[in-house]
């Protein structure tokens, strides 16, 4: 572009120098002509130039916006479908160009941020946004400090220790990738906007090119600033309307996140007022188990104290039992005795009435017995026959031969 300008700004100083000295000669005419001709074909070639280049930077940049909404839906889409809380309908696939499902031209910044919200499980690092918003609500509150753990284990009881610690080394990895992100759009949206600025100066250097044209061209060089007026005023007039279509977009944009907003509030209200009744339900049902459980021990200490007496009473029976079983057996042995006694005492008195008392004789054991004088005592026949033989008892080997 620098270039073509300079190759315009020669031919039109040299057109000057010619009108400096002029003759009146039909080939100095002619010459003028073709250096006219020659100034006016190089500008007319160069705005053609131009106005392609524009027309194709035009389109770029619309191709680019449409890649980047695109992109920024694709991006909102997979950070709330992470978030576990209102799902979004998705963007319609034919929204989308084809060959975008990651460019590979984004810068690395964003790249890196996109995959760790990938692998990490969106903006809240896989928890909940109920434990994430309650996590953020006490960080704050605590400015970081590591005193903030204890007080977020209260509010989520369903945590551990290790489970804050890890969501604390996620968040400070998250909040420095975004801060990078951020940086790193804000650069590429510098360097678009000097790009611009530098575009509008090349663009006013060429007008201030075309503004030194010969006087002769006046009526072709109105006829063409009134064009350019009339594409400029074109542009004007496409710019307002991206300006408005931009405004509504904002505004439309801005409503459907207050909706989401007020959806989500809504949401989390919900949810706190479920959690409430869930607390409440599981207080009453603790309550009226631990009253159960206090009858259950009333019943049971009551059982147990009838089986107690009707233990002593069944103790209290059977020590009488046994005692009056006692006191059988004792009458009983008393009678026996006194039986054993009386029997003893008769038959004491019967010995002392058979008793006979003979003195000790030792010779009288190799006496004969009266039994045996009276057997052996000589008698008379009895009969007119002889005896024979007379029976009698064996004599013991102790007296025989006595």
């Amino acid at each position: 572009m620098q270039q073509h300008l300079t190759n315009i700004h020669n031919n039109v100083k040299r057109f000057q120098q010619q009108l400096k000295d002029v003759e009146s000669t039909p080939e100095f005419v002619e010459k003028l002509r073709e250096m006219m001709e020659e100034v006016e074909n190089a500008i007319n070639t160069f705005k053609e130039e131009q106005r392609l280049i524009y027309e194709d930077l035009i389109k770029e940049e619309k191709i680019t916006t449409d890649e980047l909404n695109a992109l920024e839906r694709k991006i909102e889409t997979w950070t709330l479908s992470n978030s576990g809380t209102e799902r979004p309908s998705k963007v319609p696939l034919s929204r989308i160009p084809l060959d975008i499902v990651m460019p590979n031209n984004l810068p690395e910044e964003v790249l890196e941020f996109e995959k760790f919200l990938q692998q990490a499980g969106g903006r809240q690092g896989g928890w909940d946004d109920y434990d994430h918003q309650c996590f953020l609500k006490v960080r704050n509150k605590h400015r970081g400090k590591p005193s903030y753990v204890k007080e977020v284990l209260v509010y989520l009881p369903g945590r551990t220790e290790d489970d804050v610690q890890l969501h604390e080394k996620w968040y400070q990895k998250f909040l420095s990738l975004e801060e990078r992100k951020k940086e790193c759009i804000q650069k590429w949206k510098t360097k678009k906007q000097q790009e611009k600025k530098e575009m509008m100066t090349l663009k006013e250097k060429s007008e201030e090119v075309f503004m030194t044209h010969d006087l002769q061209q006046e009526e072709s060089l109105k006829q063409k600033e009134e064009q350019r007026k009339k594409q400029k005023l074109a542009i004007e007039a496409w710019k307002k309307q991206k300006i408005m279509e931009l405004s509504v977009k904002q505004a439309s944009q801005l409503k459907e996140e207050q909706e989401k907003e007020r959806k989500q509030q809504k949401e989390h209200q919900r949810q706190f007022h479920l959690k409430l009744l869930l607390e409440k339900y599981t207080q009453q049902k603790k309550e009226q188990e631990e009253l159960l459980k206090l009858e259950k021990e009333m019943r049971e200490k009551t059982e147990r104290e009838e089986r107690r007496k009707m233990a002593t009473n069944e103790i209290i029976r059977f020590q009488e039992r046994d005692l009056h079983k006692l006191e059988l057996k004792i009458l009983e042995k008393q009678e026996k005795k006194k039986e054993k006694t009386e029997k003893e005492r008769r038959l004491a008195k019967l010995r002392k009435k058979v008793e006979v008392n003979v003195s000790r004789d030792p010779s009288r054991l190799y006496k004969l017995t009266k039994g045996w004088e009276e057997r052996t005592k000589e008698r008379g026949p009895t009969s007119a026959g002889p005896l024979l033989h007379m029976p009698h008892k064996a004599i013991p080997t102790w007296r025989q031969g006595l």
